[in-house]
């Protein structure tokens, strides 16, 4: 028998998902060749998230498809409107909508409600426009080395063999690699036994006012109805109980009629069942993300509740900041201790989200549980729609990161309220420099120093400088005149200086790189 042969790739990414696709783009963006295996054969048909954070807004921008993906997806208008109420059609029903206005000097971008299902091919395109990726391919085995690993990918039924420096998970919340690694998970215990109904209906009947991208309904059973298209197709996210002798096999096509249609509160309307998926609602963290040369990503590293939409923009984040990192230390420019800080960095912010989104979830429990009345109900789950503070406010401290001894932000609301503020380990704030062009446009995949025009910056060694005009941006940034910030390729601010010269850059670097 022929000996399987042998390929050779700097990162294997397994897991095609949306955390698994991204890694595989910034890779690419990095010119870090990879290769991406997902086992099946195409792209999710069911549209597991929607949501899209502002800060996943903003990589989508930075990859050139945030006008594609908002094509796709719902209108910007529609996104925040959340409702509650005893079936869609009761005469309790509420509904709220977030004042978007309040947000739009934040971001050049908006969250965004575009479901997973078409989300995925777009970035499956950008991915397969710059890398290997195969799906319809399963890893059969791995061994890990203290320089790599080999993976046995099997695909049409052909063996290959892989070799790759790095290796990182994206394979989701029931990780067999995690599990390979003997990694546990931190949280509380399953909080629902859920099944997604996906339909098609005709919901023109509804006036305006019970409209919504989101409501939770107090229906037989209860649940929530959440819009895919806002047009016919919906999900009603709906559970069981295993302790009252519930299965998802309960879930028969006639059941799910009469549960959706009690939801809507109109026996008899016309709906027609697309699919079911039950699924395992959990708020839990891996104790550990990376043992080199493995690194968890997404729902391999933590499992949110759907409640807040934070679980795939938090896994697409997790690569962001992984990828450069992995880049710069198979390219000899970092030491690899770089690559400890994605641990350092991402599982404090993985950690808060995960305690947020159950936050969210045990509000929606009040509610079903009759705790709360309609108009409590609706007050406190529109209040929590907004989270640009969780989102966009979020810092990393560690070894990649000099901090200037700026005290950090403090919100009375830190969830809901997002304080600009370029203070090493802030994302960038958004300014606009230039009609159309924010300065977050200005950055790369590369180190950037934005520097005021004039400052003596302008041939600063090793990174790419962008001079700006604006005293706006001087003032949101924080330097003056001679002032500069050296913004890490993934948009995090790493060194801020009022003034200095090119030996404090580069020392910069090199602390930042864990060079020295």
């Amino acid at each position: 028998m022929d000996e399987p042969r042998v390929e050779h790739f700097e990162t294997l990414i397994v897991g095609g998902g949306p955390v698994g696709l991204a890694a595989s783009i910034e890779l690419s963006r990095h010119e870090i060749s990879s290769l991406l295996v997902e086992k099946h054969p195409d792209t999710s048909l069911f549209p597991k998230a929607r949501l899209i954070s502002t800060r996943t807004m903003e990589i989508l921008r930075s990859w050139g498809v945030q006008d594609e993906v908002e094509r796709a997806g719902m209108p910007r208008e529609d996104v925040l409107a959340v409702g509650v109420g005893t079936s869609l059609s009761a005469g309790d029903y509420l509904r709220k909508a977030a004042a978007i206005a309040a947000d739009a000097a934040q971001s050049p971008t908006y969250t965004y409600l575009c479901s997973q299902d078409l989300l995925e091919v777009i970035m499956r395109r950008v991915a397969e426009s710059a890398a290997d990726v195969r799906f319809g391919a399963t890893m059969t085995d791995l061994r890990i080395e203290r320089d790599g690993v080999e993976a046995t990918v099997v695909s049409g039924g052909v063996a290959t063999r892989v070799r790759a420096r790095y290796l990182i998970a994206a394979d989701g919340g029931r990780s067999t690699i995690r599990e390979r690694l003997g990694i546990a998970v931190e949280g509380p215990p399953p909080l629902g036994h859920m099944v997604s109904i996906m339909f098609d209906a005709d919901f023109g009947f509804l006036p305006p006012g019970r409209r919504a991208a989101l409501s939770f309904v107090r229906s037989t059973p209860g649940g929530a109805i959440e819009a895919v298209d806002n047009r016919r197709r919906w999900i009603m996210q709906t559970g069981y109980d295993p302790a009252r002798g519930g299965s998802a096999a309960d879930f028969t096509e006639d059941y799910c009629l009469a549960a959706v249609r009690s939801a809507i509160g109109i026996p008899g309307h016309p709906v027609e069942i697309v699919g079911v998926m039950p699924w395992l609602q959990q708020a839990v963290v891996a104790a550990e993300f990376a043992r080199d040369p493995v690194y968890l990503a997404g729902d391999a590293a933590h499992v949110a509740t759907p409640q807040g939409g934070f679980g795939m923009n938090c896994g697409i984040q997790d690569a962001h900041n992984l990828a450069w990192k992995l880049a710069a230390v198979l390219r000899g420019e970092a030491g690899p201790r770089l690559l400890d800080t994605y641990a350092e960095e991402r599982r404090p912010i993985a950690q808060r989200t995960v305690k947020e989104s159950l936050a969210n979830a045990m509000i929606t429990v009040e509610m079903m549980a009759g705790r709360l009345s309609m108009h409590e109900a609706i007050e406190r789950q529109a209040g929590r729609r907004g989270s640009e503070g969780l989102v966009l406010g979020f810092h990393y401290d560690s070894a990649a990161v000099i901090p200037d001894g700026t005290p950090e932000p403090a919100p009375a609301d830190p969830y809901r309220t997002y304080v600009p503020t370029a203070r090493p380990g802030h994302r960038a704030p958004h300014v606009w420099v230039a009609p159309g062009v924010s300065a977050l446009d200005l950055l790369g995949p590369e180190f950037t120093l934005l520097t005021a025009a004039g400052s003596g910056w302008a041939n600063a060694p090793g990174v790419k400088v962008v001079e700006i005009d604006s005293a706006e941006w001087a003032e949101a940034y924080g330097v003056g005149a001679e002032g500069a910030v050296l913004v890490r390729p993934d948009g995090h601010v790493g060194w801020r200086t009022r003034g200095g010269d090119h030996a404090d850059l580069e020392k910069a670097l090199d602390v930042i790189l864990s060079r020295s």
